[in-house]
């Protein structure tokens, strides 16, 4: 998060945004697919409107502001995340409001730390208000950056809402987001819209190969077309598919009992948010199976999507996928782990099993 240059497909469009900084909005939606470049965008974007000597309207690189963005201290400039973001960024969880480390104490009345937020905590948005009492400190632009956007929670929103009611004089707000419908209307209206669009297979596999990122056409396939994203995996495991996911595909190809239990153990050690991402994607290849389309996600499962998808129901496997998008919302939530790893197995094993056995046992 230290560069100031944008991504190679994203400087044509902020140029072109950026150059017209007069009739600027004080408020933006920054929004796309993720695992595209957003918050890279907007923290370029940030160096940008910080920048002492833009070339062609964008940062240069080398003066003192671009210098003290690069190093993550420009006084002018506020990051609002929530603290598990900022952990996972290497930084102190309480940079950007002032909060203490400390989480309440237990009732032993021993002080242990809390587990990092995963949600903008409305201290972190009052504290804006003392921010906004005191002079830019480079007579320029101030800059607020906020993602993920969807992470507001309802009193923190509405909080914010009213600091973008009563804008303070330049300073722009730069809200980054994956999912802008999940975000209050009313949010929604007090910020101009810029979506970034998904660069082409070209581009995205050139610049996977300049990171050194090998078998990038699988990677960018498992991540949707999205080139960061697709870094990131090939960061996390070794194979584009997860081995868990291709075990489960040709057990049930094969038409055999699925043991579940020591599956969900295994998931259940994961982030949830994870390993339903990739049933997603798997359901979107079986549609596309069952409708003689070529498979998106997962190529190397090929043979396996193609036998599933010829035998099953297809309105089973649709609405599969209409039921695991809806427990994703329910994947952050303090469920029994397993048990929620279980159900969701299990109903991939029924939908997945030959229309011709209805009623066949397809778990264990």
């Amino acid at each position: 998060m230290s560069q100031a240059a944008f991504l190679p497909w994203q400087t044509d469009l902020a140029t072109q945004w950026l150059s017209n900084k007069e009739r600027f909005a004080h408020a933006w939606l920054i929004h796309g697919l993720t695992g595209i470049g957003k918050r890279e965008f907007a923290l370029a974007a940030a160096s940008a409107l910080l920048c002492e000597s833009p070339n062609n309207s964008l940062a240069c690189g080398n003066c003192l502001a671009c210098g003290w963005v690069a190093l993550g201290n420009h006084p002018d400039l506020k990051r609002i995340r929530p603290e598990s973001v900022a952990a996972e960024e290497g930084v102190a969880q309480a940079t950007d409001a002032g909060l203490d480390d400390i989480g309440e104490a237990v009732e032993t009345g021993s002080a242990s730390k809390r587990a990092p937020s995963k949600e903008i905590r409305v201290e972190q948005i009052r504290s804006l208000e003392t921010w906004f009492n005191t002079g830019t400190h480079r007579s320029g632009y101030r800059v607020v950056l906020i993602y993920p956007a969807e992470s507001l929670n309802a009193i923190t929103a509405n909080t914010l809402l009213k600091v973008l009611e009563e804008p303070a004089p330049n300073t722009v707000f730069l809200l980054v987001a994956d999912a802008p419908d999940r975000l209050l209307a009313t949010l929604l209206s007090r910020c101009r819209r810029l979506p970034l669009a998904t660069p082409s297979r070209a581009v995205a596999l050139a610049w996977l190969t300049k990171q050194g990122v090998k078998a990038g056409e699988q990677w960018l396939a498992a991540a949707g077309g999205a080139p960061l994203l697709a870094k990131r995996l090939s960061e996390q495991r070794p194979e584009p598919c997860p081995q868990w996911l291709t075990g489960m595909m040709e057990t049930l190809a094969a038409h055999r009992s699925l043991d579940v239990s020591p599956l969900a153990d295994a998931l259940a050690k994961m982030a949830a948010s994870e390993w339903i991402d990739s049933l997603q994607r798997l359901c979107v290849d079986l549609l596309m199976a069952a409708n003689n389309l070529p498979t998106r996600y997962f190529p190397g499962l090929d043979p396996s999507v193609t036998t599933i998808a010829a035998n099953a129901d297809v309105s089973a496997l649709s609405d599969l996928s209409s039921w695991i998008g809806q427990q994703r919302r329910l994947a952050n939530h303090p469920l029994n782990a397993k048990l929620f790893a279980q159900s969701m197995i299990q109903r991939v094993a029924v939908a997945c099993r030959p229309s011709k056995f209805p009623k066949s046992p397809y778990v264990r």
